[in-house]
């Protein structure tokens, strides 16, 4: 057997308790979505493949983009759905969702579950893979259980981009971790057609590379030298030579941006202006406000927490424990791809001027704010404990993700 296939198949075995524990919490909301879809006369899978965003990536898959700007720009009287442009949204998703729409007899919006689903699968053991190199391997497999319970997990079984991403961007870190540079530029840049978020994939992937570029020659790699996991740990030695060629992680962090650069550019000559994606984005009513409208928001929420929506409140204490957690990493010097991609990702998330509601979905991709959490769940000793935690919030997870798909009346 190749040695490729044994190393597979190796991996797969040691991650197979995260990816079942992941799966179980995981179709524990999928069938109280059904459920409820069923007692209410709307299929779960027709909901959870066209609600919002999922509708778009839909029509973006069947029509393609839009040709230019909307012509009431979204800056007149009360906007409608037709002042916004769908050219806010990357293309990998909806183009692996025309693929498979071609290549199979599947409903358009069938395919776009089947890709989350398999997508949130792979962002699982990507999710393993790097919080085990980090923690060892029970932490592996509560980071992946946490993921998959977090109050807007739903959303990783959705027609929505964050499954996708996560699992690229997992893989990305982990190759970026194990200094398999290459693997790590072209994962980024496929990222980076995936969301606009990816910019705090590139800059982790960038500043890893920089940073082992610059090191002295013969000194030890920080925060590369010594993988936690010992099996992770043969893996990453075979993986480098005694002196890593510089070239290799120049030429990874050169890749890195160009499917972000790309689609910018895309956009901005479609439209005729080098801006155009901006001004794209502008007509969604996002842009980088330095956390004030964030401030303002959270504020209401903890001073009239009965007057704002739940959604709201959900938000805020995802938002503050996002914060907390942050902290938290940089305290403990988390190595530097994984903090330089929490950073900027939560300063995204607190610092854009978009909906509020969306602020906890957007950080979704942050998993390695999960891995303090995890290692300290691995440390309880009690097996028993740690189920009767994450049943808990599983259920939760579960009924709070039917709300926000059935009851909410806004974008999760």
């Amino acid at each position: 057997m190749p040695i490729r296939l044994r190393r597979l198949r190796a991996a797969a075995r040691e991650a197979a308790p995260a990816l079942l524990g992941f799966a179980a919490v995981r179709t524990l909301g999928v069938a109280i979505l059904a459920y409820w879809g069923h007692r209410l006369g709307h299929p779960a899978a027709q909901r959870m493949a066209t609600l919002w965003d999922a509708q778009r990536y839909i029509d973006i898959a069947v029509a393609g983009y839009d040709h230019g700007l909307p012509a009431a720009g979204g800056l007149t009287g009360a906007p409608t759905d037709n002042d916004y442009s769908n050219l806010a949204f990357f293309p990998l998703y909806p183009a692996l969702i025309r693929l498979v729409h071609t290549m199979t007899p599947l409903p358009v919006t069938h395919a776009a579950l089947l890709i989350t689903w398999v997508a949130s699968l792979a962002a699982a053991w990507g999710i393993f893979a790097v919080a085990a190199w980090c923690h060892g391997r029970r932490a592996g497999v509560l980071a992946v259980v946490l993921w998959g319970v977090l109050p807007h997990a739903v959303v990783e079984s959705m027609a929505y981009t964050e499954a996708l991403f996560t699992a690229l961007a997992s893989w990305s870190l982990y190759a970026v971790l194990t200094r398999r540079w290459i693997w790590a530029g072209v994962l980024c840049a496929l990222a980076g057609l995936t969301r606009p978020t990816a910019v705090a994939l590139v800059a982790a992937v960038v500043a890893a590379a920089v940073a082992t570029v610059v090191r002295p020659r013969g000194q030890p790699g920080g925060w590369a030298e010594e993988a936690r996991w010992p099996e992770e740990a043969r893996w990453a030695e075979e993986a480098r030579a005694p002196e890593e060629a510089r070239w290799r992680p120049c030429l990874g962090a050169a890749i890195a941006p160009l499917g972000w650069l790309g689609f910018i550019a895309w956009v901005g000559d479609r439209l005729g202006r080098w801006d155009g994606y901006f001004a794209v984005q502008m007509l969604w009513h996002s842009r980088f406000d330095w956390g004030v409208s964030t401030v303002r928001q959270v504020w209401r929420a903890c001073l009239h927490p009965t007057s704002v929506p739940l959604t709201w409140v959900v938000v805020t204490l995802v938002l503050c424990a996002a914060v907390f957690l942050g902290a938290v990493v940089v305290a403990r010097r988390q190595p530097l791809p994984l903090l330089v991609y929490s950073v900027v990702l939560l300063a995204i998330a607190v610092g854009d001027s978009s909906f509020f509601g969306v602020r906890a979905r957007f950080l979704l991709p942050a998993f390695p704010l999960l891995l303090p959490v995890a290692a300290c769940l691995a440390r309880v000793r009690s097996g028993g404990v740690r189920v009767a935690l994450l049943s808990t919030a599983a259920v939760l997870s579960a009924l709070y993700g039917a709300y926000l798909v059935f009851a909410d009346a806004h974008a999760p």
